[in-house]
């Protein structure tokens, strides 16, 4: 008889663990608190209009495709996507705009034209990003830190003697503008600290890593929307067996002589052979594991950034936008001093605008735009979050309004707001923080949660708030270094 796994959450990374455990062998069963699967990769549909609610940028679209191969099946015929030919159209509040074209030469060229930025420093600075890929890649993404075999290891020994050029000893604007002379791209380089809730005053420039994922490899789109990841993954996890349990919200893991045996739901004890984790890290051990050894130091490190965002359906359509855009704020370090040390909103932030209807045309209702409209904000510290949305909405339209041309407010038809403390709630995300601990410091990856229990035999995690990180590709890789830990 097969053994039992339990998996508690149905974010991307249980439903990534649940297929690759199904392919072992196990029998699988997943507990989800809310009534949908997907955690933060969910969708939200109002009077026509489409919206993806969490994750908007699709990269190493692979780590997918490897779970239909897992599981013998041909991913064209399951999930479809397209490789974008811009990454993101760029704004200035003085009117400078940049389109940062997947094509390398292009962007380089468009730089040198639009920013009087040496062309060469662009390709120099993504083939520094690729070095920083090759050898650390393999080492934080594809493996355990908290396995000895990872630090033995030929390519960890390759990597101890390229130190000094992997970013490790400079914060990632240090770098940057070493690397830039214009402001403007030392900018648009330093928001690849946001990716994973970060400032890029004090993150490491090993950061720096991000920008090959989206330009030397490229950014991507599923032709049905982002939120297609999690229902094609879901669907693929049912046909391999894996059984959903939806309004099932655990009230513990059972723990039986330092061994993970069970969990208890409404007072039922289910019992299995190993549990899984994919709930946030934090909140786990203040509620599920209450009763087991607390990891106090990883509990009290500071979290990531959150988000504000307002789900406008717009009644016109903005040619100049495309999927992906930014409105840059103009003081930067103000900003981010803003989010992390004064916990709250900038009163110039810059915004962040994912239209999917410009790819999927029935997202938003004829000559209407779907306008996934962000900005960064602090995690919930007890703010008052009526007025910081009241007035970040006021900033938002005005920023918007100077910067296109327009006046937003009165073709805004449709509204939906997710505020930190709502993300808290839908995904029991720590204070709201969209990655889990924060990275600002060179120690950060070695301050995530190992994928396995150090003091409970049979115990794992995965998801962003554990190692490799956040985002799509660190949750489904969370989910590939926990599971080949499992025979």
């Amino acid at each position: 008889m097969s053994q039992k796994a339990l998996i508690i959450g149905s974010g991307i990374a249980g439903i990534a663990s649940a297929i690759r455990l199904a392919v072992k062998g196990f029998q699988v069963e997943v507990f989800e608190a809310n009534d949908y699967p997907g955690g933060k990769l969910s969708q939200i549909e109002k009077d026509g209009y489409r919206f993806d609610a969490g994750p908007s940028l699709f990269t190493l679209p692979e780590q997918v495709e490897e779970l239909f191969k897992l599981a013998g099946r041909k991913t064209e015929d399951h999930f479809q996507y397209l490789k974008l030919p811009v990454a993101c159209h760029y704004f200035w509040e003085d009117g400078k705009t940049i389109k940062a074209y997947a094509d390398i030469d292009k962007l380089s060229e468009e730089v040198e034209r639009e920013l009087d930025e040496p062309a060469d420093n662009v390709r120099d600075s993504l083939e520094k990003s690729r070095f920083i890929y090759e050898h650390l890649a393999p080492l934080f993404m594809h493996k355990s830190l908290h396995k000895l075999s990872t630090w033995t290891h030929p390519e960890a020994m390759k990597s101890y003697l390229k130190m000094g050029k992997l970013g490790i000893f400079q914060t990632m604007d240090e770098a940057n503008k070493r690397q830039f002379d214009n402001p403007k791209l030392v900018q648009l380089f330093n928001r690849y600290a946001t990716y994973n809730g970060s400032n890029p005053y004090e993150t490491p420039a090993t950061l720096n890593i991000i920008p090959h994922l989206e330009f030397n490899i490229g950014a991507f789109f599923p032709k049905k929307g982002m939120h297609d990841i999690t229902l094609s993954l879901y669907k693929l996890a049912q046909d391999l067996g894996v059984k959903f349990n939806f309004g099932q919200k655990v009230e513990e893991i059972l723990v039986e002589n330092k061994k993970a045996v069970g969990i208890k739901i409404n007072g039922e004890i289910i019992h299995g052979d190993l549990v899984v984790n994919n709930m946030d890290m934090v909140n786990a051990y203040k509620t599920i594991l209450k009763k087991q050894k607390q990891p106090k130091r990883l509990l009290n490190q500071p979290k990531s950034s959150s988000a504000l965002i307002f789900y406008w359906g717009i009644e016109r359509v903005f040619p100049e936008l495309d999927l992906h855009n930014i409105l840059f704020s103009d003081n930067y370090l103000e900003e981010f001093d803003h989010i992390f040390h004064k916990k709250e909103p900038y009163r110039d932030p810059t915004v962040y605008i994912n239209i999917t209807s410009t790819y999927k045309p029935d997202d938003a209702p004829k000559d209407c735009m779907n306008w996934f409209t962000m900005i960064n904000v602090p995690n919930n510290q007890g703010q008052d979050w009526e007025k910081i949305i009241n007035e970040a909405r006021k900033n938002i339209i005005h920023k918007v309004n100077r910067i296109l041309k327009t006046d937003i407010e009165p073709l805004i038809a449709v509204e939906e707001i997710l505020d930190p403390r709502t993300i808290e709630i839908k995904t029991s995300s720590a204070q709201g923080a969209l990655y889990g601990n924060s990275s600002n410091n060179k120690f950060s990856a070695f301050l995530r949660h190992a994928n396995f229990s150090s003091d409970i035999k049979d115990l794992y995690f995965c998801g962003g708030s554990v190692h490799p990180g956040g985002g799509i590709p660190l949750c489904l890789l969370s989910a590939k270094i926990m599971t080949e830990m499992i025979d």
